[in-house]
């Protein structure tokens, strides 16, 4: 009899050892991409690029190739409060991970109290009253046989949402690398506009100058005066627009740092007057739509989300199952404290616990309706981020190409209102023609000048974009640089 009886204790904790892995979670399934199996084609897409590298893979300080624009983003990456929030957050799902996992395993604890009652005379047994003293020192272990998955199903829910905050941050690094490159192209290309600008102003005012010297010879009307001095205004305005913009341009960058910029990053940006072509290189290859599942994190953390909302379900169906506690102490008591480590001063006790709800007035079955549809409701959301991500490379491809198609044709254009003002200028001198049609070549070629700094900051800005979509700013350094280099 005295080894039948462990041998019976061994076989039910291996028995509750192995309901102990059960879940009732459903299986988790990836849901079919809803989208095409290529990215579109056309005219506005051109031929596919080679992929010797995929994009993801490059690190933004061999993507960024401006030093400066390199130093900002290590800054923000340091610095910004959106991103140290994330990391914030990241840590508190981690440390909620661990408090769901916990729930597996025993616990064990370790407690003293002690009593002190004074009982009348026809309450205490003797027949006399007196006081009644009770110690105890004793350890206590309690487990929740997990039978039906209960306790997994809500550690693998945890443990999704941990992953899915984790590719969240790492969504918002590159969503942060991009914004601050923008920022800064942004502010560069204000800054090259403003220079235009203060061009053409000092331009208007040498012309009305010398137009008011005109009227008082005689050789010109007060219309044109009065042309000139239009014209002078419009220079005046849009000076003060660009450096109003310059100067917010600045402010979004170092909101963006997360910190004020030092004399000598200040005194770089100063110098930064214009917006060169090659700060980061053109030739980006998109791959296939199905590398963006692996690449952006934030498909990732959408389907970690899913399967979270999956193990809910798997919670949610074992509040239906019983629920079975052991609780064990084990110690020492005595009506003294000093009788308390005495022979024979040793107690236990051993109380099995099982629970099974009965009625609950639906609210079980509705929370288990809860979680299912939230569980579509993540799904709709998987393949609305799967979508957009999609779109958003789709998006860059057409603008790669048609935005250097429409960079050269500025480029012609601002060549052809350079020489027609140059035959404007000539003719005015020579008196063919007056001041009219030169103030309104000025004008083209001023229009011009604009279109073509704009032009070219959204093209850098759709490359840096299309960077962004396609997974990259992860990491700061790529594994084989050779093929940026060779780009163009």
């Amino acid at each position: 009899m005295r080894t039948e009886r462990p041998l019976k204790k061994l076989s039910l904790l291996a028995l509750a050892s192995l309901l102990a892995g059960c879940s009732l979670a459903p299986r988790y399934e990836r849901p079919p991409a809803p989208i095409e199996t290529i990215y579109p084609s056309g005219p506005a897409y051109g031929d596919a690029d080679a992929a010797p590298q995929a994009v993801a893979d490059i690190g933004w300080r061999d993507f960024l190739r401006d030093p400066l624009l390199q130093e900002l983003v290590a800054l923000s990456l340091a610095n910004n409060r959106d991103l140290r929030k994330a990391a914030l957050n990241v840590e508190m799902a981690r440390a909620q991970y661990r408090i769901q996992r916990a729930d597996l395993l025993p616990r064990i604890g370790l407690g003293a109290d002690g009593s002190a009652q004074r009982l009348p005379a026809d309450l205490n047994p003797s027949g006399t009253a007196g006081i009644r003293r009770n110690f105890q020192v004793a350890g206590v272990v309690s487990w929740e046989l997990d039978l039906w998955g209960r306790i997994r199903s809500l550690g693998e829910q945890a443990l999704a949402a941990y992953l899915a905050l984790d590719e969240t941050r790492t969504a918002g690094q590159l969503s942060l690398v991009a914004e601050v490159a923008n920022a800064y192209l942004a502010l560069r290309a204000d800054q090259e506009l403003l220079g235009l600008t203060q061009q053409t102003l000092e331009a208007q005012q040498r012309s009305f100058a010398l137009t008011a010297q005109l009227v008082e010879a005689g050789s010109a009307n007060r219309i044109d005066l009065r042309r000139a001095e239009i014209a002078l205004r419009t220079a005046q305005a849009n000076r003060a627009l660009y450096t109003r913009q310059a100067a917010r341009d600045r402010n979004a960058l170092v909101l963006l740092l997360g910190q004020p910029l030092t004399p000598e990053l200040s005194h770089q940006l100063d110098r930064a007057l214009t917006l060169p072509d090659d700060l980061v290189p053109a030739n980006l290859p998109a791959g296939l739509p199905s590398d963006l599942l692996m690449r952006r994190p934030d498909l990732r953390a959408a389907e970690h989300r899913l399967r979270a909302a999956n193990a809910s379900i798997g919670a949610a169906q074992a509040a239906f199952f019983p629920t079975i506690g052991l609780t064990g102490v084990a110690g020492t008591a005595s009506a003294s404290l000093g009788g308390l480590f005495d022979a024979g001063s040793g107690t236990w006790s051993f109380m099995p616990r099982i629970g099974l709800p009965i009625f609950q007035g639906g609210s079980l079955r509705a929370q288990l309706d809860v979680a299912r549809v939230r569980q579509r409701a993540e799904v709709a959301s998987y393949e609305k981020a799967i979508q957009t991500a999609f779109a958003e490379v789709a998006d860059g491809l057409a603008g790669k190409r048609t935005l250097d198609e429409q960079m050269q044709a500025q480029q012609l254009l601002l060549d052809a209102s350079e020489k027609a003002e140059e035959l404007a200028a000539q003719r005015f001198a020579e008196g063919l023609d007056d001041n009219l049609s030169l103030l309104d070549a000025q004008r083209t070629r001023y229009g011009s000048q604009q279109a073509l700094v704009l032009t070219r900051l959204a093209r850098l800005g759709n490359l840096i974009d299309l960077y962004k979509s396609l997974g990259g700013g992860w990491t700061e350094r790529t594994q084989a640089t050779s093929a940026l280099a060779s780009a163009p």
